[in-house]
Formats: C-alpha cells, structure tokens, sequence
C-alpha cells in the first residue's frame, strides 16, 4: 500500500497498485552504481515489472544486455516510478524531470548526504522489493516557478554575481510591495525541501516539509540589516537587477539556466503542485533532519 501525502504533509493512506514499469537514473559517476543496477534487474525479472534504462545510462555503465530490461529508452517514456540511485542533485534532476506527471521519485543514497533520498544504499535489496511492491508512501514536494513558468525548481532559485565582477546590488518586491535593495553575492529563493540546502548555508530558517510558503534569504550581504524572509503560498517574489552594467546569473536547483541582465527584473512564484518524492511509511522529517545533519552533543 502507498498514500498519495496531502500538500507535502500527512499521506492519505490511499492504496494504489505496484508499480508495472521502472525507470532507472543513476549519479554522474557510474562507478558506484555498476553493480546495484544490475541486482535492481535482476530484482525487477524476479517480480515481473519492465525496467527501463534510458540510453545515456547504457553508455554511461557500458551496458550493452542487461536481462530482463528495456534498454535505450526514452527518459521521458511513460514510467510508474522512477528509481534513482544517486545523490541529491540526481534526485532533484528526476523531481524536475517528472513534475506534474503523477510520478513519484523513489531514491537510493549513493551521495554524500541525500537528504531527499527515500533509502540508503546498504538496504538496497529490501528498498527496492518494497518499491515493486508499492510499499511507500507519496510525499508531494512543492516547486517554484520562474520566466513565465518556463524554469522549475524544487529546491531553489538563486542570483549569483558572477565571480569575476562587483558585488550584487539586487531589489525585491513582494506583492508589488517593494521591500529592500542590497548589495551582496546574491539571492536565494527555496521551497521547504530547499531549506535545508543553500538557505541553510546562509543563516535561513529551516522549514519543515508540509510547511506552504518559500524562504527569501542572502549571500554575503553587505549590510547588517539584511533578514531571512519566510513568504506565504500565494505570494508573489520579484527581483531586480538593479546594477547598470553587471550581469547576475539564475540558477536552478544549481544549475544556470539564464541571466538577469542588468535592470532586468524576474518574479518568482510557488507551486502547490510540484513533484511526488516517495517515502517509506512512518518516516519523519525531524527523524531526517537529525540523522543527516548530526545530532547535539550531549
């Protein structure tokens, strides 16, 4: 059984079948993984559920038969779950990639942290005979929007000045409501995934999952007045660049994706409706949150 989760909070508890097709996406480094999608193979034939293994992950492990699956697929074929064995940038690549398609991402740790990560590689073989068997639960993980919706990001949007020029001077605005100007290295805009990453690393709260709204927070302001601000749902983020002459890239879950050139403005806006993350029933975002960050010292 798994529940579809209820704007990112308590799942529902709504049964939905084992899922019948697999697709399979694996971190940028294959060594590690070499081996662990050959046994998720040999796992699918045991249950009878079709994997796919899309063509870039052919070439990237050398395989040229692998039993029992699909090879050379499309990544964006149509799959009940997608199955990662990675850290969080691949993890995130897969939420992006299935956003809005009602296909829940469940993830192996195979990264340093793998804080969205729905198992740990050491229990691969029992991670995986739950996932055939639909044992987990949906967690809906919200997104944000820019460019017209033309970029989503699950964990955040960030404006950076680029290394070789001066320092930031960005505006922002909520609500049309113009708040501050600043000048620092940059802006990070994150949904409560996305708290605990770059936010985090700037001195911003962290909320936690089930938690609607987005975080605005700075990197390296060069004032003393600059504050984290926690948005609501259905606001509105616009950031300008207030510069007349230097450019400041846009980033992705952090990758560029554009440049904001100087006196150019962007909004930024929340989306209830982001990706499906799955998660093993009982789990917990604090529980999470202390094993993956460490624990106070006694």
């Amino acid at each position: 059984m798994r529940g579809r989760g209820s704007r990112g909070s308590r799942p529902e508890g709504r049964a939905l079948s084992a899922p019948k097709a697999i697709t399979v996406f694996t971190r940028r480094a294959a060594g590690r993984t070499d081996e662990a999608v050959r046994r998720v193979a040999a796992l699918c034939a045991e249950s009878g559920v079709r994997l796919q293994v899309p063509g870039d992950e052919m070439d990237k492990h050398g395989f040229e038969e692998l039993p029992g699956t699909t090879l050379g697929t499309d990544p964006d074929a149509t799959t009940d779950l997608a199955l990662v064995l990675g850290g969080d940038g691949t993890i995130l690549s897969a939420l992006r990639r299935f956003a809005g398609r009602g296909v829940p991402v469940f993830a192996v740790n195979y990264g340093a942290i793998g804080f969205l990560a729905t198992i740990e590689n050491s229990e691969l073989d029992e991670g995986i005979r739950r996932a055939l068997a639909g044992d987990f639960e949906e967690l809906a993980i919200p997104a944000l929007v820019a460019g017209d919706e033309r970029w989503l990001a699950v964990n955040d949007f960030s404006f950076h000045r680029r290394q070789d020029l001066r320092v930031a001077e960005l505006g922002y605005s909520m609500q049309g409501t113009e708040i501050g100007q600043v000048r620092c290295d940059g802006l990070v805009v994150s949904t409560a995934a996305g708290s605990t990453g770059y936010n985090l690393a700037n001195g911003g709260p962290v909320l936690a999952w089930g938690v609607e709204g987005f975080v605005v927070s700075f990197i390296a302001p060069h004032t003393l007045t600059a504050r984290a601000l926690v948005a609501a749902p259905d606001d509105v983020l616009e950031v300008e660049n207030r510069s007349s002459e230097e450019p400041v890239d846009v980033t992705t879950d952090g990758r560029i994706v554009c440049t904001l050139d100087p006196e150019e403005r962007m909004e930024v806006r929340y989306r209830r409706e982001g990706a499906l993350l799955a998660q093993l029933p009982g789990s917990s975002f604090y529980r999470r949150l202390r094993d993956k960050f460490g624990q106070l010292a006694h």
